[in-house]
């Protein structure tokens, strides 16, 4: 398969050498990729064994035709032909550059390879479009599945002939994503210092996440309104100026009528604008690129220097460590993961996220409601279904507490077991304190506040009894599923078998427990029932504190196995 793709690659190498390539050592660098690709495990799940990996291709192109029905709504919702076109392509193409950003910036931005190819002779051209090049054969894999879903309703409801023209403009769709893509990476590295494009790559990566989240649930709910099905489009003229609609009007070559005129000649912009496009950012953004992606990993002085800020913001976190541990030990343990949680684009891409779904969540329940919005919105602060929303604050410091004890630099764990600390749960507990402060405290106060603003003033001791029951809860967590140093182990480890289930089994009981009990408590109505509930979970707080804070080191290696 990688033959006859790069062999159709290389049909094109008149077009690349005027673009200033060298066509063999294009030849030679993308035959290199293409093998790595093949060699390479699935990017989800566990990591599998060699012998599975025959499999990878085939189960990637599985996933993408599953997603690929999340696009099919426009071309089944929409009367207009032309329109419905548009929406699809722009669903489509908006959710694939999204998707180029977050997911394939590793194969775009690849640093890994460049002391292989930087000391040689190779030209920006040639290196830049290598990769581009590369990303769209890996790009292509995917979004052919993925097309597939909307290719057969086009077809069924259009006809043969628009079935026969669809790839054109889904693979001009691909080369305009591309292009948007690549550009933007280009002008941030020249902009910014290649220090900071992978935290900007990183804050874009978990704002696609929530994005993602936020449009397959709360599209369900906002798909329910009749006026976005009988919606005015040529209210909407504006349209004919973006790609998608362009790639849409290919369909006026087969007699498909649009409410606008001239949609013929916007066709002829679906060809020429990715052509133009990526001839461009060839010929006028990829020069210095290879001096530029040499940089990336490099390490900015300026950056590193102690100033006024930077001063202040480490004050603040020794001051809390220094107030709200006693032992050096915590204090480490607090200090450790304050900083690394605002380090680690890992964890900051699965825990942030987790902070937006809460919300998304609780808004996409209320849309499912039968009653319109505004409705169910006015008849809110009768129902209990703040309850809900504070319990769901609970995911958000587990997952905290999942990711916390991982890195990709866990090798540097060996500090924990070279230094001499006679308790290690100390550790454990002052790594805990950290995240409840720097994360839990602020985000159950914003929840807390939204509760009292909508639910009144009574619901003050439902946001008090619900912090305490969630901390004892991830207390509960830590204690029997989590007691590893963090940032000391790989994201990719050995399932630990029937044990760590039934423990995990255990502590969700538990949160059913808290929840169901708190509202039996709310239905009885008294406030003094309330008060005694709180300082029993006040109680059994302290108690499984004094536990994990005496884990010993027989314990951490039995959790580590």
């Amino acid at each position: 398969m990688n033959k006859i793709i790069l062999g159709a690659v290389m049909l094109f190498s008149g077009v690349w050498r005027r673009m200033g390539t060298d066509t063999v050592q294009l030849h030679a660098i993308l035959n290199a990729k293409l093998k790595l690709d093949d060699r390479k495990p699935l990017t989800f799940g566990r990591r599998r064994q060699k012998k599975q990996s025959k499999f990878n291709s085939l189960l990637s192109m599985l996933f993408s035709f599953f997603t690929g029905f999340v696009y099919i709504f426009p071309l089944l919702a929409f009367k207009d032909p032309i329109f419905s076109l548009w929406a699809y392509f722009t669903t489509f193409l908006f959710l694939l550059t999204f998707s180029l950003v977050t997911d394939f910036s590793n194969v775009i931005i690849d640093t890994t390879d460049k002391l292989i190819l930087l000391p040689r002779p190779i030209n920006d051209q040639t290196l830049f479009l290598s990769r581009f090049i590369h990303i769209f054969i890996y790009l292509f894999r995917i979004v052919l599945p993925m097309s597939l879903p909307g290719w057969i309703i086009i077809g069924l409801d259009r006809g043969w002939q628009a079935a026969l023209l669809f790839p054109l403009p889904l693979l001009m769709m691909i080369f305009t994503a591309l292009f948007f893509v690549n550009a933007f990476y280009l002008l941030v590295l020249r902009i910014a210092k290649p220090g900071k494009f992978k935290d900007i790559i990183g804050s874009l990566q978990v704002a696609f996440s929530i994005f993602v989240f936020a449009f397959f649930y709360l599209m369900q709910g906002v798909t329910k309104s009749k006026a976005l099905l009988d919606i005015d489009i040529t209210r909407f003229s504006w349209i004919q100026l973006t790609p998608p609609y362009w790639l849409a009007s290919c369909y006026t070559w087969l007699g498909f009528k649009s409410v606008f005129p001239y949609a013929g000649w916007f066709s002829i912009l679906a060809i020429a604008f990715p052509v133009l496009a990526i001839w461009a950012t060839v010929k006028w953004l990829a020069p210095s690129f290879a001096k530029q992606l040499g940089g990336i990993d490099g390490i900015d002085a300026a950056e590193t220097s102690t100033g006024q800020k930077k001063f202040v913001r480490v004050a603040l976190y020794n001051k809390l460590a220094n107030l709200l541990n006693r032992s050096d030990a915590a204090k480490s343990g607090f200090i450790i993961t304050w900083l690394q949680t605002g380090r680690s684009r890992t964890f900051k891409m699965r825990v942030y996220p987790m902070l937006a779904y809460v919300p998304v969540y609780f808004v996409y329940m209320l849309l499912m409601n039968d009653e319109p919005f505004a409705e169910v919105w006015k008849e809110l602060p009768e129902t209990n279904a703040h309850l809900f929303l504070l319990y769901m604050c609970a995911l958000a410091m587990v997952q905290a507490l999942n990711y916390v004890s991982m890195s990709d630099q866990y090798k540097a764990a060996w500090v924990y077991y070279s230094a001499p600390v006679k308790t290690p749960g100390n550790v454990l507990v002052g790594s805990f304190k950290a995240l409840w402060i720097k994360y839990f405290l602020p985000f159950i106060g914003i929840i807390g506040a939204f509760v009292i603003s909508v639910w009144g003033v009574r619901a003050i001791s439902d946001v008090l009894l619900a912090t305490v029951n969630i901390s004892v809860f991830a207390l509960c967590v830590l204690r029997l599923s989590h007691r590893i140093f963090p940032f000391s182990m790989a994201e990719q480890m050995k399932e630990k078998g029937g044990k760590g289930v039934v423990r995990v089994l255990f502590t969700f009981m538990l949160m059913g427990v808290f929840g169901f009990s708190h509202y039996l408590v709310l239905l009885t109505g008294f406030l003094w029932l309330k008060i005694l509930v709180l300082i029993l979970s006040s109680i059994f707080f302290w108690l499984v504190w004094e536990s994990c804070k005496e884990t010993d080191w027989p314990a951490m290696r039995a959790a580590e196995v």
